[in-house]
């Protein structure tokens, strides 16, 4: 199953109150949380909660991970969710871990593996190789977290390998641009904004989000600009008038890569 969106919306498990409100938010997919966002007595609730909605609703799950005491309840609860769209995994560390997850979930459910240590970084490839992988994923905080990084925001240099690491292995996989990592401050919309528009340029497809307040700055970071779908109508029409022969726009050669750039910038373009 493909997954191209630009921002997946975390809302608490046990917060079923606020599952609609997140599915009106914009956002391009809701992503329940039964992990951090709930604590250890209202685990059993939060599960209920996200097997009622996703009778009906189309919506990401991101489980507790694996060794948890609730890691097994999540994944034979998740098999009875017939509107189940993925499941997130956190704490991955090694292509044997995920795919044992894998060969648990329902057919048609893809696994977003959530890489957020240094030995989720350095699998990161093989990982991104597995069946059934749909994209990964960066827990920017946790990563930091593990590895004594102390990122300066909003542009935060201290993770660019790991970011752009991140983004290598899903290219070599082929599998769609990762999303980064939440931003915390819910205050800070121009760090947002920044911080948005360097995972972008980095290559990432989108970020992960904790208000539905970020979803529209995060959706705006990713809107080319209008020089850039100028850019892009050139080379399409470039290359059509040249049928598919070398060719160039504004001394700049055309040739496979740069035609692909241009179709997915007018793709980004056409999205709301």
């Amino acid at each position: 199953m493909e997954f191209s969106e630009r921002t997946m919306l975390f809302v608490p498990g046990d917060r079923p109150d606020r599952f609609s409100k997140a599915a009106s938010s914009g956002a391009d997919a809701v992503l329940i949380d039964l992990e951090d966002a709930v604590p250890a007595d209202n685990k059993a609730a939060a599960r209920a909660a996200a097997i009622r909605w996703l009778v009906r609703h189309r919506s990401v799950v991101r489980i507790n991970a694996p060794g948890s005491p609730w890691h097994a309840e999540d994944l034979a609860a998740l098999a009875e969710a017939p509107a189940l769209r993925g499941v997130v995994l956190p704490k991955c560390s090694t292509a044997e871990q995920v795919a044992s997850v894998i060969d648990h979930l329902p057919y048609g459910v893809s696994l977003l593996p959530l890489i957020e240590s240094a030995i989720g970084l350095r699998e990161a490839g093989a990982i991104a190789g597995l069946p059934r992988v749909g994209r990964l994923l960066f827990g920017s905080v946790d990563y930091a977290l593990d590895t004594g990084i102390t990122p300066s925001p909003p542009e935060e240099p201290e993770l660019l390998w790991a970011r752009s690491s991140l983004v290598n292995a899903s290219q070599a996989a082929g599998l769609p641009s990762p999303l980064d990592g939440v931003h915390t401050r819910l205050d800070d919309e121009e760090g947002l904004a920044t911080s948005s528009r360097r995972s972008r340029a980095l290559g990432f497809g989108g970020r992960l989000c904790v208000h539905p307040l970020q979803v529209a700055t995060v959706h705006r970071a990713w809107q080319p600009t209008d020089q850039e779908i100028q850019w892009a109508r050139g080379v399409i029409q470039a290359s059509s008038a040249s049928n598919g022969g070398a060719t160039r726009v504004d001394g700049q050669m055309v040739d496979r890569p740069v035609l692909q750039r241009a179709r997915r910038l007018l793709s980004l373009a056409d999205k709301p």
